[in-house]
């Protein structure tokens, strides 16, 4: 059978099996019955499945290769079942096909081919995640003081298989304005809104003095704001809610710093931990791509390459603009294409 049909087969078995997530222990099942059925030794935790090739060596260094089966939700833009795996005019229907099933399958497709070969350049760690849609603890972050050591890693997201060298990390930050209430016809009392009002101007309109090379400027985003119970009444809360996607300029703290250093309100982030991401345009690998011919661009969405202290690059086949959306698919041909450039790229780096 070809790697090919392989990787699609398989595909339309992870689509058929519902894995919202945090909820993906059915197609923790189905990727562990493939790896058995090939004769694979593997280790799971958590619905987090990896294995390393057959004849590993600890001397040499590890590559590792990783993409999530854990899905978002379907949306209410579907008019097809979600569940149901179905080809029509050489794309492949179906919740989880290009976020990031295609991805997936292909990895595990080139880890298959790979596995048993002996003196290998170096290692491969392949791990099928979960629970990457919301950086769960159960996800990639959670399991890797349970992995081997690796070196370098390539992130399967949907890229057209062009390679993400850079990606912006996240902070989503919630602000709070407390003022005092009273009476809005003597105007009595400190107005939560204006106060918050001073902040969301400054945020609108602060540049950052450092530019990433390839990812550009930090971007701050107020997306929710909530105040008052009445009409009359002049607020004594205002809440608000800022998405800042940072560049590898700068450290989710130091972003956070400088905003809470030139805002009124308290500000606090959810959390830091999902830094930018970034690996050397001379690294072996992104010099292995370019020779084949792929491109290196900054990536602004988030995945699990946040999770990752060692040089990373995100790359797969199918479309991140199809990512979440209704009716999603991958191409057949992209899957294929996918293989083949894996193949020839671990064929070709030497690290």
């Amino acid at each position: 059978m070809s790697l090919k049909k392989e990787a699609i087969d398989l595909l339309k078995k992870l689509i058929k099996t519902q894995s919202f997530s945090g909820e993906e222990q059915r197609t923790a099942l189905v990727i562990s019955q493939w790896f058995s059925d090939r004769d694979i030794a593997f280790q799971s935790i958590k619905n987090n499945i990896w294995a390393v090739n057959k004849y590993y060596d600890a001397s040499k260094p590890t590559l590792l290769l990783n993409s999530h089966h854990d899905t978002v939700k379907p949306n209410k833009g579907y008019t097809n079942d979600p569940l149901d795996a179905f080809e029509k005019d050489g794309k492949l229907f179906g919740l989880g096909s290009n976020d990031a099933g295609g991805c997936l399958v292909s990895l595990m497709a080139i880890f298959a081919h790979f596995y048993q070969q002996e003196n290998l350049k170096y290692n491969l760690l392949l791990v099928a995640s979960a629970e990457e849609e919301t950086s769960g603890e159960n996800s990639l972050r959670g399991i890797l003081k349970e992995l081997p050591i690796f070196e370098v890693a390539i992130v399967g997201e949907p890229t057209k298989m062009q390679m993400a060298v850079a990606e912006k990390g996240l902070l989503v930050l919630d602000g709070k304005s407390i003022g005092e209430p009273g009476h809005a016809a003597h105007g009595l009392g400190i107005n939560s809104i204006y106060q918050a009002m001073e902040d969301i101007t400054w945020i609108k309109e602060y540049q950052f003095s450092k530019k990433s090379e390839v990812l550009g400027a930090v971007k701050m985003t107020v997306t929710q704001i909530n105040a008052g119970s009445q009409h009359n009444v002049i607020p004594a809360e205002t809440s608000f809610v800022v998405d800042v996607r940072v560049t590898d300029a700068y450290n989710n703290q130091e972003v956070l710093e400088i905003i809470q250093k030139n805002t009124v309100c308290d500000i606090q982030a959810r959390s830091t931990r999902h830094n930018s991401s970034a690996i050397p345009l001379e690294h072996p690998i992104i010099k292995a791509g370019v020779k084949l011919g792929l491109t290196t661009y900054g990536s602004a969405t988030l995945s699990d390459q946040a999770c990752l202290s060692c040089p990373s690059v995100k790359m797969g086949p199918g479309d991140t603009l199809r990512s979440h959306a209704a009716n999603e698919f991958i191409f057949l041909e992209e899957i294929e294409e996918g293989i083949e450039i894996y193949i020839k790229l671990l064929n070709d780096v030497i690290l």
